[in-house]
């Protein structure tokens, strides 16, 4: 309660004066419907308890640091280049947490690589616009065990611990500003809008492409490109082909809602993003928004909250392909359900219509709008038009990747699913070996493969959810970090055994005992 009357009353610091207003949704004088949960305000010294919490970390980490030496030996370019023991894609929270267990493994010649401003890599204050993480405000991940650097520490630190009782779920705003400590606390070797545009071979080491001509150069390469990173956001092909793209807008684009006030919206998709960007446009005003959901109900149900359990997440990545299948499609059977929160925020408002048991068949535009003919023979008009229909596991759909597509192994390439198991869905999931590294199709074509892993959504059917998750991020790391560090041990290990040979290091000086050793004449 004290600390609660002292942000009331105190004089906030820069720190909580700047969170405070991160915390406030864009346009929210202008917003109509619900209101979202209650969130309590950063104490007025959040900033100075923030510094007090980044000291304890880092003295926590001095505690645990052993063993202290680096051990990778470093690899010279014949140009001279620089070359990193690992190259990390990606900024997010999982890219972030790659690149603090390996520096913990004691692999610091690292640099992530992230294409947003700083600030702004991942979802959370860019394309997302749902009001607060889906996941248990308990659920841990980054920190991997070190308790000063679990987000409740976090929390506590900027909100105090009556704050963090009074929490039901993190905005998605305060989960961005706990990344962003988290990269600073930590240290980490980010690099922001610097974007991969193409991997190659060269003389085993991994060349990446980044856009302006620049090269960077890695013994090997994680992939933490989160959901659509061995893809691409999917549309379907005859909306790109008919309709301008200038007539439609992905659910995931970084686009203000409030440019659709007045606006008849139609949405196809019914994920969460989908949910949450027609809220988002309803409260920005749109005139009308129909969800189209290919579904007849709306899902209820969601398995992956069962499936937290040490258990599941440890072990899936162990067990053999047949049962992998059968469980990962069970739980894509059930699907994952859009948040209460975006169902109610679209309740809420009398002109949505959620149109269930329908995609769409064709669109066409004409001079009063675009006629949108539904899978089942209805037709309705509208102005604008919103996909949200998730993304594909095709890495031919990513620049990037596309030279290197039609070698990169597919869980069709290797397993064929029992007759009452289909699925074709899932079928097109890169299948990866058990480090999460990529597995050519035919050995030897794309030799660049065998120095890259896979940390992304692609990762699921091999590793469970944990590849753009946070509930499976503290056990589906590990595969990974041992992979790598296993990896760069190997191409090491004849250097380190011949220095073990002829080490000569003095650990003991038997000098002091030359006065004492035993003679014939004693």
């Amino acid at each position: 309660m004290n600390e609660m009357r002292h942000a009331a009353i105190g004089v906030a610091d820069d720190y909580a004066r700047a969170l405070s207003a991160r915390l406030e949704l864009d346009h929210a004088a202008l917003r109509s419907g619900l209101k979202p949960p209650y969130c309590p305000p950063p104490l007025a010294d959040a900033g100075a308890r923030l510094d007090v919490l980044t000291r304890r970390v880092r003295h926590d980490l001095a505690i645990l640091n052993y063993p202290k030496d680096d051990w990778v030996l470093p690899r010279s370019h014949p140009a001279g280049h620089h070359v990193h023991d690992v190259v990390i894609v990606g900024g997010g929270q999982c890219g972030m947490t790659v690149a603090f267990a390996l520096m913990r493994d004691r692999v610091s010649n690292i640099v992530i690589l992230d294409r947003a401003p700083k600030g702004r890599e991942g979802p959370w204050v860019t394309y997302s616009r749902m009001w607060t993480l889906r996941s248990p405000k308990h659920v841990t991940g980054p920190d991997l065990g070190v308790p000063s650097l679990a987000p409740r520490s976090w929390f506590e630190a900027v909100f105090g611990e009556e704050g963090w009782e009074q929490l039901g779920k993190w905005p998605r705003q305060a989960w961005q500003a706990y990344l962003d400590w988290y990269g600073a606390a930590l240290e980490l070797p980010i690099r922001n809008e610097t974007e991969v545009t193409g991997f190659s071979d060269e003389d085993g080491l991994v060349r990446l492409e980044i856009r302006g001509g620049e090269h960077v150069y890695a013994r090997k390469v994680v992939l933490a490109t989160g959901l659509e990173g061995i893809g691409d956001w999917h549309v379907p092909p005859f909306i790109r082909e008919k309709m301008p793209r200038g007539r439609y807008t992905l659910a995931t684009d970084d686009v203000d809602s409030l440019d659709w006030k007045g606006s008849r919206v139609a949405m196809l998709g019914a994920g969460a993003t989908a949910w949450d960007r027609a809220a988002d446009l309803l409260e920005l005003g749109a005139s009308a928004l129909t969800l189209y959901m290919r579904r007849p109900q709306i899902l209820t149900a969601n398995p992956f909250r069962y499936l937290e359990k040490a258990g599941y997440l440890r072990h899936f990545a162990s067990m053999s392909d047949a049962d992998k299948w059968r469980w990962i499609q069970a739980v894509f059977r059930f699907g994952q359900p859009p948040t209460q929160d975006g169902v109610d925020r679209c309740a809420a408002f009398a002109n949505f219509r959620l149109h269930g048991g329908a995609s769409w068949s064709d669109v066409e535009e004409t001079a009063e709008g675009v006629r949108v003919t539904g899978s089942d023979g209805s037709i309705a008009m509208f102005d604008h038009l919103f996909i949200g229909c998730g993304f594909s596991m095709d890495p031919r759909n990513r620049p990037e990747l596309a030279p290197l597509a039609d070698n990169i192994a597919t869980w069709a390439d290797r397993f064929t699913p029992p007759e009452d198991q289909p699925d074709s869905w899932l079928i097109t999931y890169p299948y990866l070996n058990r480090d999460l590294s990529f597995v050519e199709k035919v050995p030897g074509r794309t030799p660049v493969l065998r120095n890259m892993f896979c940390f992304n959504y692609g990762a699921t059917v091999t590793n469970a959810h944990s590849g753009a998750s946070l509930s499976g991020l503290r056990y589906g790391i590990e595969p990974l970090i041992h992979g790598i560090t296993y990896a760069l041990w190997v191409e090491d290990e004849p250097v380190h055994y011949e220095r073990t040979r002829s080490w000569s290091v003095i650990d003991t000086d038997p000098a002091p005992l030359a006065g004492h050793l035993w003679r014939p004449d004693d």
